[in-house]
């Protein structure tokens, strides 16, 4: 990873919440400038994933992405490519990168369950050569990744039954730890429930 992880404001919100420790132990080890071989595996099979994006202001927008699986394809570690398909015409979030090339993109795989996000700076082209790859293309999205991380799944509700996560807080009921609190690794820098 290159350039530090956090802004001021996170960095703020981490010391009013006492998760400064934790917070860098995670940036130290799992934030990383390049894919792994298990999230290639993940976006290659994916067949949805929710882009943010900014317009020239900073004004957030965000949109969910969806195709056949592959339709993201993995140039390299630190690259990939999907495809914009015909639409409503506003082109919100490829009109944001034209101005604002910073991009988040959030794919999710619930059979694991694993969340993955990725931060770069993204790329629009029409040019034909580069919408022929794709059946169906207007256009294409190139991102050059420069931070990717898995995030931690506990609150994904599960889509096949409808049942609610276990972790979610709600009246009479405490939520268990998720099993990445309960490595020795983050003894004393994590809040714990105690709960099984």
């Amino acid at each position: 990873m290159t350039g530090p992880f956090y802004h001021r404001g996170a960095r703020e919100m981490q010391r009013r919440l006492d998760t400064e420790r934790l917070a860098r132990r995670l940036a130290d080890r799992y934030v990383l400038d390049g894919l792994g071989d298990g999230d290639i595996a993940l976006i290659g099979a994916a067949d949805r994933f929710f882009l943010a994006t900014a317009d020239d202001r900073g004004r957030p927008d965000c949109s969910y992405k969806g195709g056949l699986p592959g339709f993201v394809r993995v140039l390299d570690r630190r690259t990939l490519e999907f495809p914009s398909y015909d639409g409503n015409g506003m082109f919100r979030s490829l009109g944001n990168i034209l101005v604002n090339p910073a991009v988040g993109l959030l794919f999710i795989d619930h059979g694991r369950p694993i969340k993955l996000r990725l931060n770069g700076d993204a790329s629009v082209s029409t040019d034909p050569r580069h919408t022929a790859r794709f059946e169906g293309a207007d256009a294409t999205v190139t991102v050059r990744i420069r931070e990717v991380f898995e995030n931690c799944p506990r609150y994904l509700h599960d889509p096949v039954t409808g049942a609610r996560s276990r972790h979610c807080p709600r009246p009479g009921h405490i939520p268990p730890d998720p099993d990445w609190k309960r490595k020795p690794e983050y003894d004393g820098i994590v809040r714990r429930t105690g709960v099984e």
